[in-house]
């Protein structure tokens, strides 16, 4: 059974950095690509960043580059979102996502399995 648990979220200042961790559980995930999403009250579930976990290949949202970086730990099976210079528009849940095929993909139906989500709160 995979599990995805996300931690790291809270208050922050504008300005001000977080850093997001997804441990993984359950399956190998050599061959999977690891997605970060986020999603605002009232809007839609949006992508930020995804990696392949092989190879560390990385993709990011126009919206976040920059600004966040994705990175993975394989021998602590952990993919981590650096978060720096936050605005308050970066306030949101933030999920963490796995994609069984390795794809590098901004679509959040791509994905297989999902976290239960961070709250990351960015004050002006």
């Amino acid at each position: 059974q995979v599990q995805l648990v996300e931690s790291g979220g809270g208050l922050v200042q504008a300005g001000g950095s977080l850093r997001l961790s997804c441990a993984a559980s359950g399956r190998t995930f050599s061959s999977y690509a690891m997605g970060w999403f986020r999603q605002a009250p009232g809007k839609e579930r949006e992508f930020a960043a995804a990696i392949r976990w092989s190879d560390g290949v990385s993709r990011y949202a126009d919206s976040v580059k920059g600004r966040f970086t994705i990175s993975r730990d394989n021998a602590k099976n952990t993919v981590y979102l650096q978060m720096n210079s936050l605005k308050p528009e970066d306030t949101a849940v933030y999920y963490c996502a796995a994609e069984k095929g390795g794809a590098v993909t901004t679509m959040p139906s791509r994905y297989d399995y999902w976290g239960q989500g961070t709250q990351v709160t960015v004050s002006s």
